[in-house]
């Protein structure tokens, strides 16, 4: 059997941490979303085939031709956006017997699949919902007698099951994709093709599944993503340095060629990777990520965030609640706030509307490449383009688009002293 991986998406509203790669390579826990989804998959199939489009040769190089010995075949996706025009772009790779199709933004526990092949059993496709109490931000599934009745859109604030997009089809489920007709969208949805499919009479099995699931299509959910699988899957290892007077509170992972130096206290879970300095004097809490070759430095504070490779955040600097893209760095005395004066939650610019994140804490969106000066305050849930470079002093108070130089200018005067 083929698993097939929609690879394809931009990210739009997890910018700028998609700056500059695809969405399924943002990792939680040290680790990039889509290789979850593909352990997930490995017992089931013999190939994986993931279909790809923006940023894909990034994508590609991470991944490599194989996956824990099984191969990975990349396809680009077909011309139109949606999830069945991505499903459909691996037509011609799938042969002539059922196959997985999974979306690689998200996580999922591998009882989802289990369940999923369970309710496949003499029906012609399957699919994994999960039962919210508000769907507001979901398409629901009516169900009847452990299959699908029929497919709606987001119906509102009711309880009901949700869509996962996790699937088995055959491949008679191309010829309906093909009857598939735009959306209001604008996208060829696979929602769509399943009542298609439904209306010609065929059965499609419900797997309800109760496990932790997370569609990662937003900064928050990134974070969230991390504190579950820090909270959960982290074992107590320790492959680096860790010099006398430095305190470790397992659970904390420590990879190879990474230093913890004296005075450093540590409370888990927490995850550092390989060739990363850390203290002296610092204090990292609990659910935070750290990549490789970062440096995190003298009377730092870090707290539920995620660092990625290559920054820094070297001396005096607080970040709380955060992420910080790639090779990006803290100038000393830059304090990302996480929480609002009135206690509220947190809200975000997601593609040029205000969206309530949910949280009452929630701190900066840092792209890649990013350089931030000295003394630089970062209100709440705002975000920082790639490639930008913050002066000394300034207040974040807004978000600063990729690319951009921002910089306070100040009026001196210079007197005689008398």
């Amino acid at each position: 059997m083929k698993g097939v991986v929609l690879a394809a998406g931009k990210g739009e509203r997890l910018r700028p941490l998609t700056d500059d790669r695809p969405k399924v390579l943002l990792k939680a826990a040290n680790k990039p979303i889509i290789e979850y989804v593909l352990a997930n998959l490995y017992p089931f199939v013999d190939e994986f085939i993931v279909v790809v489009r923006y940023k894909k040769e990034k994508l590609m190089r991470a991944l490599g031709d194989e996956f824990r010995g099984k191969p990975i075949t990349y396809v680009d996706q077909v011309e139109g956006d949606g999830s069945a025009r991505a499903i459909y772009s691996a037509k011609d790779f799938v042969e002539d017997e059922p196959f997985l199709a999974v979306n690689g933004d998200i996580y999922f526990e591998l009882d989802a699949l289990k369940g999923l092949m369970h309710a496949f059993r003499n029906n012609d496709a399957a699919l994994v919902v999960k039962e919210f109490e508000d769907l507001s931000h979901f398409g629901m599934i009516e169900v009847e007698k452990g299959l699908v009745k029929e497919v709606k859109e987001k119906p509102g604030k009711v309880r009901g099951y949700a869509n996962l997009g996790i699937y088995i089809f055959k491949p008679e489920i191309f010829e309906f994709i093909e009857k598939t007709e735009l959306s209001e969208r604008g996208e060829y949805e696979i929602t769509d093709t399943l009542n298609l499919y439904l209306k010609a009479g065929k059965k499609i099995g419900v797997a309800s599944y109760k496990g932790y699931w997370n569609d990662v299509g937003r900064p928050w959910n990134l974070l969230e993503l991390n504190e579950y699988l820090l909270k959960t899957k982290l074992e107590h290892r320790i492959e680096g340095l860790i010099e006398e007077g430095a305190k470790i509170i397992p659970p904390v992972y420590i990879g190879r060629g990474t230093i913890v130096r004296s005075g450093a206290y540590i409370v888990g879970p927490v995850i550092i990777g390989e060739d990363s300095k850390i203290g002296p004097n610092c204090f990292i809490r609990p659910y935070t990520s750290i990549g490789n070759h970062c440096h995190i430095g003298n009377a730092v504070e870090i707290k539920n965030s995620i660092i990625m490779d290559y920054s820094n955040a070297p001396h005096l600097n607080y970040v709380g609640d955060s992420i910080i893209g790639e090779n990006s760095n803290l100038g000393a005395g830059t304090i990302t706030a996480n929480l609002r004066h009135d206690n509220g939650h947190v809200k975000v610019e997601i593609k040029g509307k205000l969206e309530d994140s949910g949280r009452r804490k929630l701190g900066a969106i840092i792209g890649h490449n990013v350089k931030v000066g000295i003394n630089v305050t970062i209100y709440p849930g705002r975000k920082i383009g790639s490639n930008s470079f913050v002066g000394p002093g300034v207040v974040v108070d807004k978000n600063i688009p990729e690319d951009s130089m921002i910089v306070v200018k100040q009026e001196k005067i210079i007197a005689e002293r008398r």
